[in-house]
């Protein structure tokens, strides 16, 4: 039934990784990889915990490690209930898929981690932000992390798709959870201390 699909994704595929040259190779993997992640998230959480009020910064945190560790095992789950092959584990193309540093990433592959990861923290700090600017540069770093998926040769555009989509529908609420439990316990937390103002008369 949907065979047209999967023959379109990948024909998009072989198309998109093909576009390679030996100068990105290496921009793409490094791109991919998450060590590059953790000096851009460590700024990032500078700049949160500079924006917040004292202890506010928590609430942020707390739920943006929620919507990676969901998007995260979620798009696991899926994979192994799915059960289809990345691109080079596919006997029809493995062997004129573009692969760098021999990396073939693991079994399967809808729906992406990656696309799922990067896009859920993008989202939510879209959210929290709200400024364009800073929603631009997220996403824009998010898209160049999801495409490099192509590039090396490990996921079909579908996987990115649904993981994208996956990732946005996490991190938009978790971030409205987010705003709930805060307002909530800072509620609480305003009763107690009239409570405790009270009691001190």
């Amino acid at each position: 039934m949907f065979q047209w699909l999967i023959d379109f994704d990948q024909k998009a595929f072989l198309y998109l990784n093909g576009i390679h040259s030996p100068e990105f190779d290496d921009i793409m993997y490094l791109i991919s990889g998450t060590k590059l992640w953790i000096p851009f998230y460590m700024v990032l959480l500078v700049i949160i915990v500079y924006r917040e009020r004292p202890y506010h910064f928590l609430y942020t945190l707390i739920f943006i490690a929620i919507a990676v560790v969901l998007s995260d095992r979620i798009s696991v789950l899926i994979k192994f209930l799915v059960h289809r092959p990345r691109p080079t584990y596919n006997p029809e193309i493995a062997d004129i898929v573009h692969v760098v540093n021999y990396y073939r990433g693991g079994m399967y592959g809808f729906v992406s981690s990656h696309a799922a990861n990067v896009f859920s923290v993008a989202t939510f700090l879209a959210y929290h932000f709200k400024y364009y600017k800073w929603s631009l540069f997220l996403y824009s770093w998010a898209f160049v992390v999801t495409y490099s998926r192509i590039y090396l040769g490990v996921h079909y555009p579908l996987d990115l798709i649904c993981g994208i989509v996956i990732g946005m529908l996490i991190g938009t609420q978790c971030y409205v959870y987010k705003v709930r439990v805060e307002v909530y316990l800072e509620r609480k937390i305003e009763i107690f201390k009239e409570k405790k103002a009270k009691s001190e008369l």
